[in-house]
């Protein structure tokens, strides 16, 4: 029997995905990613966008339409009543929740798999922490399908962690809906991190970094930051999910921060790792935001050294408060200001690159024939010469690209 995975969206999804596929095979199934193939689709999908939410829309039509006698299950952040014609066929499952009893197309029982299988095939391990969020953004329709914070256990995260170490892994991804939630046995996301990092000793060849994912500005986020530059294992890479640099519009977002708190943020960090690696998400055409707004988060990207962005243009989330919100910007002018952004960004990401020429970056090879991935800041690097996949690789840098990927040659 053959399982086929469709995935959209974040890293969390790409977590819980890895997990289930896991499960799967651990019963005996194999993957497969010819749809022509399957026994069973498996669609995680994902609503935090009109496009992302489209996407998968149209693939679970084309898989109810081209193969009418293939079970389906949908689960993720996604309406699952839309995308074609519900059928009798189509499971819909919890974003995070397991796959259970389908008799033939899943698990019977939780007691008949392997405890906690775990994710392998990838090259770097994704470790989910946390789910869904306590927050009330207008914008966002996430909390509707993931409901309120909840935090796996410190101690299963810290076995877990341990388990993806000993199987190979040199890379964990930590992942969550809202990181800075994240509370369990008195321990708080400053306190897993260090404790990630301790994991294994920062000058052995068993070294294992640990990326921290998106976290929002505040003292939970300067309390990671101070974790991040007293450990080595922990990349230099700092992703905030700012949204936008005006305070006029993240009042109206309801997001719990003002510019003030990432700037102070930004400067803690900088200050403490003069290399970090910046990273955000910013929103254009939220309703209502003027020429002057749009400035102001241009003018955010243009001070400060973000090199890494995820930028999109608002959609309506039906749901969400914000669809109610009177002064809609036309989709062309919020798609040319996220272009705009994109811009500046590119621009950054060069500048920021350039300091590592003749240097010698850290890479976690993604492949057995040729040496690429990503280094500690989250930049993109080829290498000339092999390493085995999912190793650490030390690259000297001999050439920058305009797109601010980094080429080289390893370092025996």
């Amino acid at each position: 029997m053959k399982v086929c995975f469709e995935t959209f969206g974040c890293r969390l999804n790409k977590s819980e995905a890895l997990q289930m596929e896991a499960e799967y095979i651990a019963q005996g199934w194999q993957r497969t990613e010819k749809h022509s193939d399957a026994d069973l689709f498996v669609v995680r999908g994902c609503s935090v966008t009109q496009r992302a939410q489209r996407d998968c829309e149209r693939l679970i039509a084309h898989l109810e339409r081209h193969y009418p006698n293939v079970p389906l299950r949908v689960c993720g952040c996604i309406d699952a009543e839309k995308g074609g014609k519900s059928s009798s066929r189509r499971k819909t499952v919890k974003p995070s929740g397991q796959l259970p009893g389908f008799g033939p197309y899943g698990r019977s029982s939780v007691a008949s798999l392997p405890s906690d299988p775990l994710p392998t095939r990838t090259s770097r391990a994704f470790l989910k922490v946390q789910d869904g969020c306590s927050g009330k953004c207008t914008f966002c329709i996430v909390p509707k399908f993931r409901g309120t914070s909840v935090s796996t256990s410190f101690t299963e995260v810290i076995d877990k962690a341990k388990r993806f170490i000993d199987a190979g892994y040199h890379e964990i991804v930590v992942t969550g809906c809202n990181l800075v939630l994240y509370a369990s046995e008195g321990k708080r996301l400053p306190d897993l991190l260090a404790a990630l990092a301790s994991l294994t000793p920062s000058d052995s060849a068993s070294r294992a970094r640990i990326r921290l994912g998106s976290v929002e500005p505040g003292e939970c986020a300067v309390e990671c930051v101070h974790a991040m530059a007293e450990s080595k294992n922990v990349c230099r890479f700092l992703h905030i999910p700012v949204q936008s640099g005006a305070n006029r519009i993240l009042m109206a977002m309801k997001r719990p921060y003002m510019i003030r708190d990432v700037s102070s943020l930004l400067q803690i960090a900088q200050k403490m790792m003069p290399q970090i690696c910046l990273g955000c998400d910013l929103m254009t055409g939220f309703p209502a935001e003027t020429a002057l707004d749009f400035a102001a988060t241009k003018g955010l990207l243009m001070r400060n050294p973000f090199s890494n962005a995820h930028i999109f243009p608002y959609s309506e989330r039906p749901g969400t408060k914000a669809a109610t919100f009177g002064g809609g910007i036309p989709p062309g002018i919020r798609s040319a200001r996220a272009n705009e952004l994109s811009d500046v960004v590119r621009k950054n990401r060069y500048a920021y690159a350039k300091q590592f020429y003749g240097k010698v970056v850290e890479v976690v090879s993604e492949s057995e024939e040729d040496c690429y991935g990503r280094t500690d800041e989250y930049l993109w690097c080829r290498a000339v010469g092999k390493v085995p996949r999912k190793s650490l690789a030390h690259v000297v840098v001999t050439r920058i690209h305009h797109d601010g990927s980094l080429e080289g040659n390893v370092r025996q």
